[in-house]
């Protein structure tokens, strides 16, 4: 007796429930309908048939589609057939909950013979006592070079490297290069250049692979090295490595600890997850957002965005201060609790689009002093530019809505003077948080919306007091 979930291709619409996604490569409903019915059913090798084929990215997407229960009853049917490398493609909280949930026998199993970077990523996020449990549970080799890249700081080059490797000495051939290359079974299984080093593991040069395929036999490996070494820190930040990455056009890089040995090798696949990370981690905080997920739990993110928040309640009373010194002129002329926000809004628009590109160019390491001097006196150009524009267009609508010309220039002066501010602001204000050594990405949101604020209200309520002796 066949079930909703065994029906045949092409109902629906079209959709094929045998396909993980759909054209518009979103995950399929009718797939994820069927994993779960064999879920409930006990079908253990209907769910192994739909998930063996999968790349450990699209089994982690389905694990992220799933229920907290469902995704462990998933990896639980799975057993030792399911790949731990899937965990890595997995939001954080979801890898979280699930490694919590499994025992530590399980988990070393899982992630024994796992490259050493993925191991890492999941071993990283346990609890110490637990995962000292489960490297005394791994071969003595791998549990020693798994303890020496979680030796590294956290987003270090060196927890992001992969420790398998090809390293020669200078004085062979091609030709015993090869040999070795065929015979040696230790052998990672991608990589995209040959490592040239000394007794001491110190690094003499470099042999692409395509270089490395053309050349003879009888040709010294010395001749062929190239000796113009890049290099990276396993101690440096994973973002500076990625920036190495960039201006080099690398695929591969050595990765050397502080006495100058070889220990590991990026790769650009290590590199692009790199980029991705650090570009989500900074949306996030340009917004006031902490390190959170679509997956997180609802409690978790009011954790995260509390603290922000209060902040920006903090500046927001400020700014309210501010608004009540010019109480008695409100009073007079009510028009001007009307327009005032227009100049505040304007102004802190404009100050985010100024902090984003300066916190970007901050990011790259763009930004030098001659550099600084030119975009600050871009956007001050910019800003006044700017100002005029809105100026006159709100000079205007202010001046048929409520009849007063007058008002009409106090508004558009009052936009000039808050644009102007708002484009200086977001960039000094970003720079001078990072020769602080404070995160540009975090606070500069808070405080360019501060002044914008600030500078709005006082700038249209001060210059409407003076004009219409409201004071």
């Amino acid at each position: 007796m066949s079930t909703e979930f065994d029906q045949e291709p092409g109902h629906d619409g079209g959709i094929d429930p045998n396909a993980l996604r759909t054209r518009e490569d979103r995950i399929n409903a009718l797939w994820i309908e069927r994993l779960r019915g064999y879920l409930v059913a006990g079908r253990n090798e209907d769910v192994a048939s739909l998930i063996e084929p999968l790349h450990a990215a699209d089994v982690g997407d389905v694990l992220e589609m799933l229920e907290p229960v469902e995704r462990l009853h998933l990896v639980q049917v799975l057993g030792d057939r399911f790949d731990y490398s899937v965990l890595t493609e997995v939001d954080e909280s979801v890898r979280i909950e699930l490694m919590d949930a499994l025992p530590n026998a399980a988990i070393a199993r899982g992630v024994s013979g796992l490259d050493n970077d993925d191991a890492v990523t999941i071993l990283e996020d346990m609890e110490q006592e637990d995962r000292d449990e489960v490297l005394a549970k791994l071969p003595t080799f791998e549990r020693l070079s798994l303890k020496r890249s979680l030796d590294f700081p956290e987003d270090s080059a060196g927890r992001r490297m992969q420790t398998d490797l090809i390293a020669i000495p200078p004085f062979w051939t091609v030709g015993q290069t090869i040999d070795y290359l065929r015979r040696e079974k230790d052998l990672p299984d991608e990589f995209y250049q040959i490592y040239v080093v000394d007794a001491s593991y110190q690094v003499l040069g470099t042999i692409p692979l395509d270089k490395f395929l053309r050349a003879q036999r009888s040709t010294p490996i010395e001749q062929l090295m190239n000796t113009n070494l890049v290099l990276v820190d396993a101690n440096e930040d994973q973002e500076e490595a990625a920036r190495d990455f960039e201006r080099y056009d690398l695929v591969e890089v050595g990765v050397v600890d502080e006495s100058g040995r070889l220990v590991g090798v990026l790769t650009i696949d290590d590199i692009v997850d790199v980029i991705h990370e650090e570009a989500d981690e900074d949306i996030k905080l340009l917004a006031g957002v902490g390190d959170e997920d679509i997956s997180g739990s609802t409690l978790d993110t009011v954790r995260s965005r509390v603290p922000w928040l209060v902040i920006n309640l903090i500046t927001a009373v400020a700014v309210s201060f501010v608004i009540g010194l010019f109480d008695a002129t409100i009073e007079q002329m009510v028009s001007l609790a009307v327009l005032m926000p227009i100049v505040a809004s304007m102004g802190g628009n404009a100050g985010t689009q100024t902090m984003t590109v300066t916190v970007r160019a901050l990011a790259m390491r763009e930004l030098d002093g001659r550099r600084l001097r030119r975009l600050v006196t871009r956007e001050m150009i910019v800003g006044l530019a700017n100002g005029v524009i809105f100026a006159v267009l709100i000079g205007l609508v202010t001046w048929v809505r409520f009849g007063n010309a007058q008002l009409g220039g106090v508004i558009a002066a009052a936009m000039i003077i808050n644009m102007i501010v708002a484009g200086t602001a977001g960039i000094l204000i970003p720079v001078t948080l990072e020769k602080l050594k404070a995160d540009p990405a975090i606070a500069s949101a808070v405080f360019v919306t501060t002044v914008t604020d600030t500078v709005g209200f006082f700038a249209f309520l001060a210059i409407a007091g003076l004009w219409f002796g409201l004071f």
